[in-house]
């Protein structure tokens, strides 16, 4: 019994020293199937399991936590598809795939699994792998896909699907490679292969946002601050000289984002931004916009932001963010796509203004005042772009 309970005290303590106490109750409260595993731990076992997962494969949270997620195949899942989470999770890199899975009585059911590293925000480390488990409906009974475009999915403060760079090895490698290795034998009938539709692809992508922020906000509590990437401006496009001195003339706090590039990292950065946040340029470019986030920070709000990102609207809300020091603030957000001479969607500009501070608009709103940075940075653009000097000549 002793030890046993020395066993649960461990695996809690994966999630209490990083995220704080109330980690767990908050991730309780979101939707979805999905676990936590540690990869510094011996066997790679499961410290966390959603409250849906109990929903969608039989197993209760108490029966999983300690155990390697293996224990959800069987001997019809895909060596391939086990083999390329496998590599997925030595290269600490985001993965999705869809995979035959057991349920606790058995049954064989698909599931996209969508795979993503927690990373430590300072020095890069891999503290957790998140996994979300979406079924897929068979063919006969899939639904529409919503109106969002499938191949640009909400992203702001979302787990990558890619990362910039791998520099390192695993630092806890000998047990990294232990999750989705071996497959047990259940005698089940194989079934089609089924492909996840773009609806599902989004869903699971929507569920890996949400429980990135809970484990981003927490995190902040023990100081340790988490995230779904390695925040490094290598592999990310340098902007043309020409553009860098449009940029700098304008006077407005605010950063260029890329939702082409995985997790849509921040490529531009204002000295009024920097100002604002005290973060250097060198610390936040590569990253994505949610290091700014902290408790407090709605969750909703954040839904609200991925939605529009995704539609290709502008939208403005009001945030409650936070500085590099820790002290928060409330931020008037306006984000707005720029396109380019073509008309294609180039950057996602992100106008943040401290509502609490006192400034000078010159007679204007603060909206106004801040859609003049978005028409200032939307000329810069499609003018250079319609010469093919955004860039650097190089990329």
């Amino acid at each position: 019994m002793e030890g046993a309970e020395a066993e649960e005290r461990r695996l809690a303590a994966s999630l209490t020293a990083r995220y704080s106490d109330w980690v767990v109750e908050a991730l309780d409260e979101l939707p979805g199937s999905f676990i936590l595993t540690d990869p510094a731990m011996p066997g790679h076992p499961i410290v966390y399991a959603s409250r849906g997962l109990a929903s969608l494969t039989g197993y209760p949270p108490r029966e999983v936590l300690g155990r390697n997620a293996r224990l959800f195949q069987g001997a019809d899942t895909d060596r391939a598809a086990v083999a390329g989470v496998r590599e997925a999770v030595r290269g600490q890199r985001p993965h999705q795939v869809s995979i035959l899975n057991y349920r606790r009585d058995g049954e064989a059911h698909w599931v996209l699994l969508h795979l993503a590293p927690v990373f430590h925000a300072a020095d890069g480390r891999v503290l957790h792998f998140l996994a979300v488990q979406v079924p897929i409906a068979p063919p006969t009974s899939r639904r529409r896909t919503p109106p969002c475009r499938a191949a640009r999915p909400p992203v702001v403060f979302a787990a990558c699907r890619e990362e910039a760079r791998v520099e390192e090895e695993c630092p806890c490698a000998s047990h990294a490679g232990e999750v989705f290795v071996d497959v047990d034998k259940r005698g089940q009938d194989a079934e089609e292969p089924r492909v996840a539709s773009e609806y599902e692809k989004e869903k699971a992508l929507s569920t890996a946002n949400s429980i990135f922020s809970v484990l981003n906000r927490y995190s902040k509590l023990t100081g340790l601050v988490v995230c779904g990437k390695r925040c490094d401006s290598v592999g990310i496009p340098a902007l043309s000289s020409s553009l860098n001195l449009s940029l700098g003339r304008i006077k407005q706090s605010f950063v260029l984002t890329d939702p082409h590039l995985p997790d849509m990292p921040i490529i531009y950065a204002s000295d009024a931004f920097l100002s604002l946040t005290g973060y250097s340029r060198e610390e936040i470019l590569g990253c994505n916009c949610r290091f700014l986030n902290g408790p407090g920070t709605s969750v909703e709000v954040l839904e609200q932001i991925n939605q529009h990102i995704c539609s290709e609207q502008a939208c403005t809300v009001h945030l409650l963010n936070y500085r590099k020091g820790g002290s928060s603030f409330r931020d008037l957000l306006h984000i707005s796509p720029i396109r380019n001479a073509s008309g294609k969607v180039a950057f996602h500009v992100w106008v943040h203004l401290d509502e609490g501070a006192k400034y000078d608009f010159n007679g204007l709103t603060p909206e106004v005042w801040q859609l003049g940075a978005v028409g200032a940075v939307r000329v810069a653009v499609r003018s250079l772009s319609a010469s093919g000097s955004l860039l650097r000549p190089s990329q």
